[in-house]
């Protein structure tokens, strides 16, 4: 059964940590994400629910290339596309091990159990979840995913097979939603690698209110 309410924010722990247990359904994700909160499984039985306070945002209009990483990207031999490959670029994602908790810690192992992989792949079909590719000619290299509702756009993980391969698809990410009118992009958690790309910390307040306008506005995002 979906869920039909989360606590109130202020009830996170330090962590972020909201709520436990619940489903996956298209319509518990969609009420998480219009509500500022995030499913992050800690293994494969147990379901949590996160709203951390910071939160990590990325300011398109801050959006920061080392100027390595922009040589890169006028020479890479890779090209891009967009939601032509969701399930092979989730399921790639779920591979990696070496994860951030919500503190921006390093953590061994995956949050993205098997069923939070079909979670996505349904969320994915209802047309709310997104994937950019990156190919060099036939393989696919990198990519990440991310979640959209209006001009929202939370990315949730990404993964490279070729050096600076998930890199360079956040760098077309961002034209791609700049394009589309997007402002921000929900980082959730501060990382070092979005920390480079220029993300910063908001209060959840601050985030909860940008977000109320986001989800509000009628956009195609891809």
């Amino acid at each position: 059964m979906p869920i039909k309410s989360f606590p109130p924010h202020e009830l996170a722990d330090e962590d972020g940590l909201l709520a436990v247990g619940g489903d996956l359904s298209v319509d518990s994700l969609l009420l998480a994400y219009r509500n500022g909160i995030f499913p992050w499984p800690l293994d494969e039985e147990v379901l949590t629910w996160f709203s951390p306070e910071p939160r990590a945002l990325l300011f398109l209009s801050e959006f920061h290339v080392s100027k390595s990483l922009s040589k890169e990207l006028k020479r890479a031999p890779f090209r891009f596309s967009t939601n032509q490959a969701f399930d092979r670029v989730i399921e790639q994602c779920a591979a990696v091990k070496n994860r951030f908790d919500s503190r921006g810690r390093p953590q061994p192992g995956t949050w993205i159990t098997t069923d939070m992989v079909h979670a996505y792949q349904q969320l994915y079909r209802a047309g709310f979840a997104h994937s950019i590719e990156c190919w060099e000619e036939s393989e696919l290299v990198g990519g990440l995913y991310g979640v959209g509702i209006g001009s929202y756009f939370a990315g949730e993980s990404m993964f490279y097979l070729r050096p600076n391969a998930s890199k360079l698809a956040m760098c077309h990410l961002v034209e791609h939603l700049s394009s589309r009118g997007v402002e921000w992009i929900d980082c959730q958690v501060m990382t070092p690698l979005f920390q480079s790309f220029g993300a910063r910390e908001v209060s959840r307040s601050k985030f909860l209110a940008l977000l109320s306008t986001a989800i509000s506005r009628d956009a195609i995002l891809f």
